[in-house]
């Protein structure tokens, strides 16, 4: 089943600057975006890639710091599933700028779409996803 059917809300449901939401996720992308852009990768690609394989691609890349260039790309990705607006703006600038909120955001975003990117891509979610109290009508 492809995720990009679900029912999409036309905008982001996490914040880039609300890193703090997820103390947890925020310490582990300060310290290794590796493993977060990994668990992002998995799901965006509905595990056809892994978390190790993109993690391992996505370290080799920030020895030349280019690895920003990996993850705009798994942005836009996601933003095309989800039918998410390229918001501040375009996917590159906002990896280049703050590729740590960026990331946060992208795996707070799967999260409250019932996703959890910790535990890799398991199908699409079985129980609707949950929207952060801000989201909510």
């Amino acid at each position: 089943m492809n995720i990009s059917h679900r029912p999409q809300s036309p905008t982001w449901s996490a914040s880039l600057c609300g890193c703090a939401s997820d103390v947890g996720t925020c310490c582990i992308t300060c310290c290794l975006p590796c493993i977060t852009f990994g668990q992002i990768a998995e799901i965006v690609e509905e595990g056809k890639t892994s978390c190790a394989k993109q993690g391992c691609i996505y370290c080799l890349l920030m020895m030349c710091s280019c690895h920003c260039l990996l993850s705009c790309v798994y942005r836009e990705k996601l933003r095309a599933k989800f039918g998410l607006p390229a918001e501040p703006c375009n996917d590159c600038c906002v990896h280049f700028c703050c590729e740590t909120c960026a990331l946060c955001q992208e795996h707070a975003e799967l999260k409250n779409r019932g996703f959890d990117p910790s535990k890799g891509w398991n199908g699409p979610p079985t129980v609707p996803p949950q929207m952060p109290p801000t989201m909510r009508r």
